[in-house]
């Protein structure tokens, strides 16, 4: 095998080395080690943005490629965000504990469980290759990942967005709603870009443009914000083409 085929795989695995770390550093739960676990998601969504780059630029693409890359995104997207989502809602304010029991974190295992179904999904269905059914995995997987970095940078402030990301109720509906949207079969846009025309790309340098605005205005509070944006616009772009 050239050298040049194992460049894909070696990034690859650096996402699965983020995903490990945000892991290590969403068990030990305290704010602090969450907002490190959220950035090694954002980390490893770069790597995994990059694996699939160097692929097609160096014509590397292989069987073993595609599963080194979904069962990473499996540990960095999914494993990873369930632990956050499991200690936030844990140290929330508003969480219940009946008798001792503290059970609401528990649903963030549903992120994932239906990460995994989701991936399994994505792995068979070859009409998933300009658009997507159902969220990404990287979607939700950065959503979560910016919750506890929002509540780190925020806390002196104890403004909306504060209270919001540290609410027991947004942390759970987050948990819930986004892995239902994970197993839909919404169909949403894809960012892979076969030609840069406006034509056909509209949708896509729409959201790009209002991405960078928010992120140049609010930063880090963006990217929920964001993310909401792109299930938006997706919408809209269905309703259009269904019309159409």
């Amino acid at each position: 095998m050239a050298f040049k085929n194992h460049i894909p795989n070696s990034i690859t695995l650096l996402n699965l080395t983020s995903g490990i770390t945000s892991v290590y550093f969403g068990v030990k739960g305290t704010p602090a080690d969450l907002a490190l676990a959220g950035l090694f998601i954002f980390i490893g969504a770069v790597f995994d943005f990059f694996d699939g780059f160097s692929a097609r630029l160096l014509h590397a693409k292989s069987d073993i490629g595609l599963q080194l890359d979904s069962l990473s995104d499996m540990v960095t997207f999914g494993v990873a965000p369930g632990f956050i989502l499991y200690q936030m809602i844990r140290i929330s304010y508003g969480n219940p504990v009946v008798n001792g029991f503290d059970f609401l974190p528990l649903v963030a295992i549903m992120v994932p469980w239906m990460s995994a179904l989701r991936l399994a999904k994505f792995n068979i269905d070859e009409t998933q290759v300009t658009s997507f059914k159902g969220l990404p995995t990287p979607a939700l997987a950065i959503f979560v990942a910016s919750l506890p970095i929002i509540r780190q940078q925020l806390y002196a402030s104890q403004n909306f967005w504060y209270l919001s990301v540290t609410n027991t109720y947004f942390l759970f509906g987050v948990a819930v709603l986004g892995s239902l949207l994970l197993v839909s079969s919404f169909p949403m846009f894809s960012l892979k870009f076969k030609s840069y025309g406006w034509q056909g790309n509209n949708i896509k340098y729409i959201f790009l443009a209002v991405a960078i605005v928010l992120v140049a205005v609010w930063q880090i509070v963006a990217v929920p914000l964001i993310i909401l944006f792109y299930l938006l616009l997706s919408w809209i772009a269905y309703l259009r083409k269904s019309k159409g």
